[in-house]
C-alpha cells in the first residue's frame, strides 16, 4: 500500500491537453468572435511569518523565572493572528509549559497569559514516508494558537513534567531540559482574494484536482445528492454512497499555492477517518475561519516544514467544511495528521479546542455528513471496523496490523489528548449518524475500501507507509 506522487504541473498539462476541444478553421470571409480572456483575480495581501529566537529569561524580566526557562520579554511586533513555538528536532517533544500574552491590535489591551498545547508532534507525516524526504527542513512544534489580530507578544517556556525516558532532553539528574533551537513563530494570514478564477499554474493544478466537481477556480464545491455522487463515479459501484456536503475549496479560503510542494501525494484508498481538534483555541468567529486555516497552513508549511497543510478537511464551529491538503477532495490524498496511520486514511480537524469544551452541534453534524460521503466513496462503513498497518508511533510499533474503528479519534492511533475528551465522546454519535446517511441497516458491516484501489487483508505484509511510486 505505497503512497505515490503525482506532479501537479504534469497532471494539469496533461489534463489540459486531453480536454482541448477540436478547433475548426473558419472560412476566410468569416469573422469569428474571439471571447475576451477572463479577468485576472485580484491579488490579496500576502501572508507572512516572523520567526523570533527565544532566549534565557533573566530575573529582571518581571517574570517568575525557573531553571532553564526561555522566552521573550514584552515587545511590539508586526501584525500577526496565530502563533506557535518550534524547535530543531521534529521527533522531539517539549517537556514543559508554554505560555503567551498578546496585545490586541485594535484596542491595545494585553491579554491574560494563555497556555499553548505542547504535545503536537503526533500530527505529522509517517516515519520513512515520502513527505519526510522532500528536502524541507522539518521542525518540531507546538499546536498553533489563534489570538486574532495582534501587534505585541510576550512568551515564557518552562521545563517541567516528565521527560520521556527515550529522549535526550533531561539533565544528569533526570530533570527535563528544553529542546534546542526554540523559536516563536508569529503568523500573519494575509488576505483572501475575491472573485473566482485561478491565477497561476499551482492554483490551476489545485483547482483542477477537483474536476469535475466544480469549474476551474471555483471557491466552493456545491452540495450533491447521493444519486449525483453515484453518477459522477461512472461504472464504479457505490452501494453506500451518501450526499456530499458543500465544501469550501482551497481557492475559497485563500490558500497561497506557491508555498506548498508542487506534487500531490496519494495513498491507495480510504479505509478510515481520523477526527482531530486543531487545539488552536475557541476564541474565533465563523468569519475568522478562512484566515485561521490560512494561518495553520502557513504554520505547517513554513514553520514546521511540511509539504502542505496536514489535514485533509477542516470544519468550523458553524459546520462549514473546508478542503485541506491539495490533490482533490474525492481522491485518496495522503495527509500528515495521525503519525503512523496516514496511509489509507483521511484526517478531519474541527477548528477549536475540545478538552473541556463541548463541540458545537453544527460541527458534529458536519462531521457526520462529511465522513458519510468520503467513506461512502470507498464502501467503508462508518459504524464498522477495519485494519490499518502502523507506520510507527508511541502506541503501535511499525508494521503492526491494528484493528481500528472506521471513524476513530486521533488518540486511537497515538497516545495523545487529541481530539479532546469532549469531541472524542461524540464519536459514537458521529459513527451512527454517518452510517444512517449511507442508508445502512443497524449492525450491517462491510469491509471498507471496496470502492477504490487494492486492499490489504489482516496480516498481509505491506510496503512502508508513504513510499513513492
Amino acid at each position: 500500500m505505497r503512497g505515490f506522487l503525482a506532479s501537479s504541473i504534469g497532471v494539469s498539462c496533461a489534463a489540459a491537453a486531453l480536454a482541448a476541444p477540436l478547433v475548426l478553421t473558419a472560412p476566410a470571409s468569416a469573422s469569428p468572435t474571439v471571447p475576451a480572456p477572463p479577468a485576472a483575480a485580484p491579488k490579496a495581501a500576502p501572508g507572512a511569518t516572523q520567526s523570533l529566537p527565544l532566549v534565557p529569561l533573566g530575573s529582571d524580566r518581571g517574570l517568575s523565572q525557573g531553571p532553564g526557562e526561555q522566552g521573550l520579554a514584552k515587545r511590539e511586533v508586526k501584525s500577526f493572528s496565530l502563533l506557535g513555538v518550534v524547535w530543531d528536532d521534529p521527533d522531539a517533544e517539549l517537556p514543559g509549559l508554554v505560555q503567551v500574552r498578546t496585545r490586541d491590535a485594535a484596542t491595545g489591551r494585553w491579554s491574560a497569559w494563555q497556555g499553548v498545547e505542547t504535545h503536537n508532534h503526533e500530527h505529522a507525516a509517517d516515519p520513512g514516508s515520502a513527505e519526510r524526504g522532500t528536502g524541507r527542513r522539518l521542525r518540531g512544534g507546538t499546536a498553533p494558537l489563534w489570538v486574532g489580530a495582534s501587534d505585541g507578544v510576550e512568551v515564557r517556556v518552562r521545563p517541567g513534567g516528565e521527560a520521556p525516558a527515550d529522549e535526550p532532553f533531561a539533565d544528569e539528574n533526570g530533570q527535563p531540559v528544553l529542546p534546542g533551537g526554540l523559536h516563536l513563530e508569529l503568523v500573519d494570514p494575509g488576505g483572501s482574494p475575491g472573485g473566482t478564477g485561478a491565477r497561476d499554474a499551482a492554483e490551476k493544478a489545485a483547482s483542477r484536482a477537483n474536476s469535475p466537481l466544480a469549474p476551474l477556480g471555483a471557491t466552493r464545491l456545491p452540495a450533491r445528492s447521493a444519486a449525483e455522487v453515484r453518477a459522477e463515479q461512472g461504472a464504479k459501484p457505490l452501494p453506500y454512497a451518501a450526499a456530499q456536503p458543500e465544501i469550501v475549496t482551497r481557492r475559497g479560503w485563500g490558500a497561497d499555492e506557491s508555498i506548498r510542494e508542487a506534487e500531490f501525494l496519494y495513498t491507495d484508498t480510504v479505509k478510515a477517518a481520523f477526527v482531530h481538534h486543531s487545539a488552536s483555541g475557541n476564541n474565533y468567529s465563523c468569519a475568522d475561519a478562512p484566515a485561521m486555516i490560512r494561518s495553520i497552513y502557513r504554520y505547517h508549511v513554513e514553520s514546521e516544514g511540511w509539504r502542505d497543510i496536514g489535514y485533509n478537511f477542516l470544519v468550523d464551529k458553524c459546520g462549514k467544511v473546508y478542503e485541506g491538503r491539495a490533490g482533490g477532495v474525492a481522491k485518496p490524498v495522503m495527509g500528515a495528521h495521525t503519525l503512523g496511520f496516514n496511509e489509507n486514511s483521511t484526517g478531519v480537524a474541527v477548528l477549536g479546542t475540545f478538552t473541556g469544551t463541548e463541540p458545537p452541534a453544527p460541527a458534529v453534524e458536519a462531521l457526520k455528513k462529511l465522513t458519510a460521503w468520503k467513506l461512502g466513496l470507498t464502501g467503508a462503513d462508518p459504524a464498522g471496523t477495519t485494519h490499518l498497518v502502523s507506520g510507527g508511533g508511541n502506541r503501535y510499533p511499525k508494521g503492526q496490523n491494528v484493528p481500528m474503528k472506521v471513524i476513530s479519534g486521533h488518540r486511537d492511533g497515538f497516545t495523545t489528548e487529541c481530539p479532546g475528551t469532549k469531541l472524542y465522546d461524540k464519536l459514537p454519535e458521529i459513527r451512527t449518524g454517518a452510517a444512517a446517511l449511507q442508508q445502512r441497516e443497524p449492525g450491517e458491516e462491510t469491509e471498507p475500501g471496496t470502492g477504490t484501489g487494492a486492499e490489504t487483508a489482516p496480516g498481509e505484509p505491506t510496503a512502508p507507509a508513504g513510499a513513492a511510486r
